[in-house]
């Protein structure tokens, strides 16, 4: 019997588990003629999971592009697999564990590109113990994440594509053209051969695209989208402040959040990643990720504080505290950028408004 978690005990949860009771509800209303084979759900219904639908309660989980979801869930549905590219921090790799957990009911299928990543991780390793006393059988074999997914028809998920060597990339072109494995080692018939459901998601950073570039033969196995950073404000606002009340949990009832503190945060990070202020002034990007991410950490650690070492109220103070530790990577330049963004725009606003005022008060003695 499987022994079951306390909640508490666990940081994360897959995307499946996480909406479990949201995925029963979708199934329970779908109509099994629109499921494709190998699906858990019908697209529509896998539209619904990831963007929302009121009427059954079910949650949006990804804010931005709608019509990109829709040709990431029609790429699925063909041959082709699909490729998300995007700055770090456009919620690509979420959007891939939120497609694999509503279309196969397991986003666990997942290989994470490194420099390292080796054959063994794109096909099969063994058991050398049982390999020593049995021989290559099928006991011994020990699948990948993409050999399970052929075998039980599902997703498989391959991060960061680019990190890894172009002769490990490579691989993937047959296993995608053929949709089948070949074992050697066992036989010159032995082949697993992908049931219906089995397709790749890749995920890929524009800042990595010097990498290791992909080939040209395995791009083609690929439909391409670029998941860009989101730029309505009040979608940002609205994401951070479900992922900032997800990640406090029982903390939230506990802490002052106002949402004009969040609306700075989401206008500080927009105008330094658009290199332009809402009134029309220039600005030089930093070269720091201004993600919607790296936003939502910083929402988390100044409520910790607020809560912790403050009053209970979050604020810009504690927001800039926080904004130091995104901006002061490795490149001394930010400093010079974060300088005269704080100098020239943060500063008038300042005179206007409390909130930005304590952003300033303290920012200036991090940027001085």
């Amino acid at each position: 019997m499987k022994k079951m978690v306390n909640q508490k005990q666990v940081i994360r949860f897959s995307a499946e588990e996480r909406y479990s009771q949201e995925l029963a509800t979708l199934s329970k209303a779908d109509n099994d003629n629109n499921k494709p084979q190998g699906w858990l759900l019908s697209p529509k219904s896998v539209r619904q999971f990831i963007l929302g639908n009121d009427t059954l309660g079910i949650s949006r989980k990804f804010f931005g592009d709608d019509p990109l979801v829709d040709r990431a869930i029609v790429s699925l549905l063909g041959k082709q697999g699909l490729m998300l590219v995007g700055q770090p921090g456009t919620a690509k790799s979420m959007l891939s564990e939120l497609l694999a957990a509503a279309i196969s009911g397991d986003s666990n299928l997942t290989i994470q590109g490194t420099a390292g990543t080796s054959e063994d991780h794109i096909r099969y390793s063994w058991n050398y113990a049982l390999l020593l006393a049995e021989g290559p059988t099928e006991r011994a074999l020990i699948g990948s994440p993409i050999y399970q997914g052929m075998l039980q028809g599902k997703i498989v998920r391959f991060e960061e594509i680019t990190r890894c060597q172009p002769e490990i990339q490579d691989m993937l072109v047959s296993i995608m053209s053929e949709k089948q494995m070949m074992i050697p080692e066992m036989g010159s018939n032995s082949v697993i051969k992908a049931k219906p459901g089995f397709n790749i998601i890749g995920t890929a950073n524009l800042q990595d695209r010097g990498v290791h570039e992909m080939s040209a033969a395995l791009k083609r196995r690929f439909n391409f989208e670029t998941v860009n950073p989101i730029a309505d404000k009040s979608f940002e606002i609205e994401l951070i402040q479900r992922q900032l009340n997800q990640e406090l949990g029982e903390l939230t009832s506990q802490i002052v959040i106002p949402i004009d503190v969040i609306e700075l945060l989401v206008t500080t990070f927009q105008e330094l990643r658009q290199g332009q202020t809402t009134e029309g002034a220039k600005l030089k990007t930093p070269d720091a990720v201004m993600s919607t991410a790296e936003a939502v950490n910083i929402a988390y650690a100044s409520a910790l504080d607020a809560h912790y070492l403050g009053d209970g109220t979050l604020t810009g103070e504690q927001i800039a505290k926080q904004l130091i530790g995104v901006v002061l990577k490795d490149n001394a330049d930010d400093i010079k950028r974060i300088q005269f963004y704080m100098d020239n725009v943060v500063r008038e606003r300042a005179k206007k408004s409390d909130i930005w005022r304590s952003f300033y008060q303290v920012s200036k003695t991090f940027w001085k």
